[in-house]
């Protein structure tokens, strides 16, 4: 079953305000591209850096992971079972490897661009590249995660 990008959106078990992820721009077996704008409200601008704000690498390392391996392999894995299998999963990060290039600022909107690896046993592998909405580069990474049933999460 081919689920549209409004249906993996949906699927994506991340919320606010752990969701990273405003929308995704297209998604097919080989990408997927997603948008997100920092809001000046996150919860961790309060304390990373008071008075000099920075989005921590650590959550920009997690938007690309919603996009390249949660949102992605949740299309994979709709290709091969139902949408009430695919809504019985969850993504399990396995590996990342990560360059950070500059900092991203509260307001400031981030393009997430995946390119698929591989796809074997429910397990993906992603190219991810980080660019503010403009094309400056942000960060670039590899990463690995793995779809399991949530009874075994």
């Amino acid at each position: 079953m081919v689920l549209t990008k409004e249906e993996v959106l949906e699927l994506i078990p991340q919320k606010r305000p752990f969701r990273f992820i405003d929308r995704i721009v297209s998604i097919d077996p080989e990408r997927a591209v997603g948008e997100y704008t920092f809001r000046a409200d996150e919860t961790f601008y309060a304390g990373h850096f008071p008075g000099d704000p920075v989005t921590p690498g650590v959550i920009l390392l997690e938007t690309m992971c919603q996009t390249g391996v949660v949102a992605m392999g949740l299309y994979l894995l709709g290709l091969e079972v139902s949408r009430e299998d695919v809504a019985k999963h969850v993504t399990l990060l396995t590996e990342s490897e990560v360059e950070f290039e500059r900092v991203v600022r509260p307001g400031e909107k981030v393009r997430i661009e995946a390119e698929k690896i591989y796809w074997r046993r429910r397990k993906l592998k992603s190219k991810i590249v980080l660019t503010l909405a403009d094309g400056t580069p942000v960060a670039r990474s590899t990463v690995g995660g793995m779809g399991v049933p949530r009874d075994r999460a």
